[in-house]
C-alpha cells in the first residue's frame, strides 16, 4: 500500500476517506490509528476522525474547544506529539526510514544443524593388549591343570603316525585345554558380537557358559586330586574327561553351522 499523493495544503477528512477505505480493503480489517497516521500522513485528530468514520461513529470535532487561558491542566486525551501534515512525495524525495522493508529473520523454516565434531578419543576402540597380558598367567595355569588332569585320567604319550613317523609322539592330554578353552572363547565371542541370528546367539550363549563351567570344574578336580595324593582319577571323572573332545567337536561344528547357515 503506497501513501497517497498529498497537496501542498492539508487535505480535509472527506478527501482522505476513500484512501482510508482502500487501505482497510487491502488489510482486510479497519486499520489502527497509528497505521492511518503513517499511511495517510496525518496528525492525531484527523486520524481519529477518519477512524470514527470507518467505524460508523460520530465524527469528533476537528476544532479545539475553547479553553480557559488560566487553565493549565493538560488534556489526557490529547496527542502529546501530533504528527504534522507532511509535504507531497516526489521522485527526488528520499524514502522514509520507517517505510523501508525490514529484514525478516526465518526462525523456524530453514534451520540447518551442523554436525558437531566429537572427540576422537571417545570413538577410539579399547586397546586389546591388557587382555593378552591377563591371558598369559591364565594360560599357564589352565594348560598345566588340564594336562595334569589328562595324565590322571589315562591321557598320555601317543604315536599319531605309526609306520610313517615312528619317532613322532605327542601327549594327548593337550587336546583338553585346546579343545575346551578354545571353544569357550569362540562361543563367548559369537554370543557377545551381536552379529549372528538369535538361534546361533542362544546356542553360543549356553554352550559358552557350559564350556567355562566345565573348564572350572576340571581345574578344581585336578587340584583336589593332587592335594589328596591321588595318582589315578575315579572312574566317573575319567569318563567325563574322556568325553570332552567329542563334545567340543560336536558343539563347535553345530555353532559353525548355525552361524554360516543364517548369514
Amino acid at each position: 500500500m503506497t501513501a497517497p499523493t498529498l497537496s501542498a495544503f492539508p487535505r480535509p477528512v472527506e478527501d482522505l476517506i476513500p484512501a482510508a477505505r482502500d487501505l482497510a480493503d487491502h488489510l482486510g480489517e479497519i486499520p489502527s490509528r497509528n497505521r492511518l497516521k503513517k499511511e495517510l500522513r496525518v496528525g492525531g485528530p484527523k486520524a481519529d476522525a477518519i477512524l470514527a468514520t470507518l467505524t460508523h461513529t460520530d465524527t469528533p470535532p476537528l476544532t479545539e474547544p475553547a479553553t480557559d487561558p488560566a487553565d493549565t491542566t493538560p488534556d489526557p486525551l490529547a496527542d502529546p506529539n501530533p504528527l504534522p501534515d507532511l509535504p507531497p512525495i516526489t521522485d527526488d524525495t528520499p524514502p522514509d526510514v520507517s517505510e523501508q522493508a525490514a529484514p525478516v529473520v526465518d526462525l523456524g523454516t530453514n534451520i540447518t544443524t551442523e554436525a558437531i565434531p566429537t572427540d576422537s578419543t571417545d570413538n577410539a576402540r579399547a586397546v586389546a593388549w591388557p587382555v593378552v597380558l591377563l591371558a598369559l598367567p591364565a594360560f599357564v595355569a589352565i594348560w598345566s591343570g588340564w594336562v595334569g588332569l589328562g595324565g590322571l585320567t589315562g591321557f598320555g604319550q601317543v604315536h599319531p603316525l605309526p609306520g610313517i613317523w615312528d619317532s613322532f609322539s605327542i601327549n594327548s592330554a593337550i587336546t583338553l585345554p585346546i579343545g575346551v578353552e578354545t571353544y569357550g572363547a569362540y562361543a563367548l565371542y559369537v554370543w557377545l558380537s551381536g552379529r549372528v541370528p538369535d538361534l546361533a546367539r542362544r546356542f553360543a550363549k549356553w554352550s559358552a557358559i557350559a564350556s567355562l563351567l566345565v573348564g572350572a570344574l576340571g581345574q578344581v578336580a585336578y587340584h583336589l586330586l593332587v592335594a589328596a595324593g591321588i595318582t589315578s582319577a575315579p572312574w566317573w571323572i575319567t569318563t567325563a574327561v574322556a568325553c570332552l573332545p567329542v563334545a567340543v567337536l560336536g558343539m563347535g561344528a553345530a555353532l559353525a553351522h548355525l552361524v554360516r547357515t543364517h548369514d
